[in-house]
């Protein structure tokens, strides 16, 4: 099956000339992800490949009641009416999604200077019900995307994994992820204690964890799809509206906790999850705050919900028209927004990025854009020997 490209967009020329970073991407498990690096305990657990007739490619997870096709997470360049979960033959999957060298032709032809690469199949992991075998998953993809960025650092910005089972071992594994050079570390949208009632994010059980990434430089990320699944009614294509919420869920926990408060420097990154809907959550944050704090719980925080949001949370979107309307306008600070081609995903901008980019953004204050389309994920990850 091929790809297909709509050549009047692709290859354009690039929308800025400062670097252009995509905030987030991908890359697409490859079969030895995890039978081969997996702790040699859980080898006969760990989740392995097939290519079946139907199916196409897909993982199957112990544990899991599902298997996990990769058609939607290697389908970035296809007409839509070309999208499908299944069916589609792992030799069918862009290459570049487990090829490190055919990943940076990609970037270029999409006009991109560096990504930051999260999970595929990790993003689905991290709602698996057994914390040990998910952190056993988590080493192991570690160790895979650290041998895939060691390619091109300049490039190749890796995120790992950690089912954060104690705020003790978060810490020893956001330690490890730092050690081999990976620049950040995508968390569970429900921490392992919580499973059980334990501390959620917001209890100050966790203050150490945040303060070793700062510490390390390891910035932590909330992927959509990595938390509770919300079940939306009416037809399928309405779960696509839904799979905000979860990461909403989480900024606020962070905020009405008080997190920002105790630890004063932390920035998250809320990532694939789009923007536009910012300013109206910031709105509602700050009157809830007002209105309901004296008969719903919250945290006695020092300022108002919205400041914190614009200061500490960092949002990831792709092609989101609004968001960059709301940024022309003042109402969402250019300094929060990080623009992303979310490449190989289905979802994806690439290969027509920059004639994306220089449509929605011709109206852009020049500095605003620039922080947009790179700027703000060289400051936050620490890039600036590399784009100086």
């Amino acid at each position: 099956m091929a790809l297909t490209t709509d050549d009047r967009v692709a290859n354009a020329p690039r929308a800025i000339d400062t670097p252009i970073i995509s905030a987030d991407s991908h890359i697409t498990e490859p079969p030895d992800t995890y039978v081969d690096r997996i702790d040699p305990a859980f080898r006969d657990r760990a989740p392995f490949l097939t290519d079946e007739p139907g199916d196409g490619a897909c993982f199957h997870v112990p544990g899991m009641s599902y298997k996990i096709h990769l058609g939607l997470h290697s389908a970035a360049g296809r007409q839509s009416d070309m999208l499908s979960m299944k069916g589609t033959r792992f030799d069918e999957l862009h290459r570049a999604g487990y090829d490190p060298v055919a990943r940076v032709e990609a970037q270029q032809q999409d006009g991109v200077d560096g990504e930051v690469i999260y999970p595929s199949v990790g993003m689905l992991l991290c709602n698996h019900p057994d914390l040990d075998l998910k952190h056993a998953m988590f080493q192991a993809y570690n160790r895979w995307i650290a041998e895939y960025c060691d390619h091109d650092r300049t490039r190749l910005f890796g995120c790992g994994q950690s089912a954060m089972r104690t705020p003790e071992e978060g810490i020893a594994d956001i330690e490890a992820i730092h050690a081999v050079g990976l620049r950040g570390i995508m968390l569970p949208g429900t921490p392992g204690p919580a499973y059980d009632k334990g501390p959620d994010y917001d209890d100050p059980a966790w203050d150490d964890v945040w303060r070793a990434c700062l510490d390390l430089g390891v910035v932590p990320s909330f992927h959509i799809l990595t938390g509770a699944n919300y079940r939306p009614r009416g037809p399928k294509l309405n779960t696509f509206m839904s799979i905000i919420r979860g990461n909403q869920d989480l900024i606020g926990t962070f905020i009405f906790g008080g997190v920002f408060d105790r630890v004063p420097d932390l920035r998250i990154v809320c990532v694939e999850a789009d923007a536009g809907w910012a300013p109206h959550y910031s709105y509602r944050m700050d009157h809830a705050y007002s209105r309901h704090r004296a008969w719903l719980t919250a945290a006695e925080i020092e300022r108002k919900p919205s400041e914190y949001f614009a200061d500490h949370v960092r949002l990831t979107f792709q092609d989101d028209w609004s968001a960059f309307r709301m940024a022309e306008a003042g109402l969402l600070p250019a300094k929060q927004l990080m623009w992303a081609n979310d490449f190989p995903h289905s979802d994806s901008t690439w290969p027509w990025s920059q004639h994306m980019l220089s449509e929605q953004t011709a109206n852009l204050d020049p500095a605003d854009r620039a922080a947009i389309l790179g700027g703000n994920a060289v400051e936050l990850y620490g890039l600036g020997e590399l784009f100086d």
